[in-house]
């Protein structure tokens, strides 16, 4: 009997001490964990510039096209209130620069320079750009998964920018898309995870952009936890490998002067040997403020595409480099803007 009674109480022990073990193991890994959310306070605005480079060549027909994009957005967001585990922010853009070199043709636009060179290049060009300037959106994000739920403004925005111009309005509205609207209105761009997250670890997130009758693409990004960033090191590091496939328009084509009937365009790796050698997409997270500090993210697009343009098709060969940045503060990041009072 009592070598049955230290037997049990050996197997008890066990059974504790391995209990003990794995909450202990649990416990030791979610304080190695990192967490990622945007920290928010009413009324506490933040800024963000959001600047893209895009390089385009096009061969059509033994014919090279090049065309050269870069475009800054200036946001504000604002927030408003807090609903439960939900928030509502105003999202504003503050201003814009854009510049457009079309085979050595350039049109250029500033908000911050209203008489830039080549402004009168294009009169309805630079009509869109400035509506826009102050474009005003209400968005609600919930804090469990930080998605976009619902994007207020749209209508407004899609009627500012169409005004005067039915084809444009028309086009408008199919490319403005609910689920479009809020990709655009997402203060964190999709970039931070909704769980914490160990070193070395990895995910992935995966986004279909509908634009209607230009077509849409899947966006895949795989993201791995570096840690703390070896230069800024009060920084977290999270390495980025995006890839895009493009899918041909299944949606009526109107409003458009041409159609893309079909198409296999996707993403390539970057290669060291490239003429102008893409930098790595990565994401710089600031545990103080609770934002993405700074991201870049890269792609490379390279394939064909079949356009109808007058009941003629044309086949098109397509390669295109693409770098975004975004950069947040605590205050504008417009140069020269006033820095915003101090709260007594």
């Amino acid at each position: 009997m009592h070598t049955v009674e230290v037997v049990t109480v050996s197997r008890v022990r066990l059974c504790v001490a391995a209990l003990l073990a794995v909450t202990l193991g649990a416990a030791v890994s979610a304080q190695d964990k990192s967490k990622f959310e945007l920290k928010l306070e009413k009324d506490k605005a933040f800024y963000q510039k959001m600047s893209t480079t895009v390089s385009q060549v096009i061969k059509v027909t033994n014919q090279d096209l090049t065309q050269k994009q870069e475009s800054t957005f200036y946001f504000k967001w604002t927030p408003e209130k807090q609903e439960g585990d939900k928030w509502v922010i105003k999202q504003k853009v503050e201003g814009l620069e854009m510049s457009i070199d079309i085979s050595g043709n350039p049109i250029t636009y500033s908000s911050l320079k209203k008489d830039a060179p080549g402004a009168a290049g294009n009169p309805g060009l630079m009509d869109f750009f400035k509506s826009l300037e102050g474009a005003e959106f209400t968005v609600t994000l919930n804090t469990k998964d930080w998605k976009v739920e619902k994007v207020d403004g749209k209508d407004d925005f899609v009627k500012k920018l169409g005004a005067g111009n039915p084809q444009m309005d028309s086009l408008l509205k199919k490319i403005m898309t609910d689920d479009a609207l809020k990709q655009m209105a997402d203060p964190t761009y999709g970039l931070i995870p909704d769980q914490p997250k160990a070193v070395n670890e990895t995910w992935e997130k995966k986004q279909t952009l509908a634009l209607g009758p230009i077509g849409s693409y899947d966006v895949t990004y795989k993201f791995t936890y570096k840690g703390k960033d070896p230069t800024l090191k009060h920084l977290d590091r999270i390495e980025v490998d995006p890839t895009l496939t493009y899918k041909p328009p299944t949606d009526s084509t109107d409003g458009l002067l041409f159609k893309i009937k079909s198409g296999d365009l996707k993403s390539v790796p970057r290669s060291p040997t490239d003429p102008v050698p893409l930098p790595p997409s990565v994401v710089l997270y600031n545990p103080a403020t609770g934002r993405v500090e700074k991201a870049t993210i890269s792609l490379k697009l390279k394939g064909e595409l079949t356009v109808t343009i007058g009941g003629t098709d044309t086949k098109v060969e397509l390669e295109q480099t693409q770098t975004t940045t975004i950069d947040s503060s605590n205050e504008s990041l417009i140069p020269g803007a006033t820095p915003p009072a101090k709260k007594p």
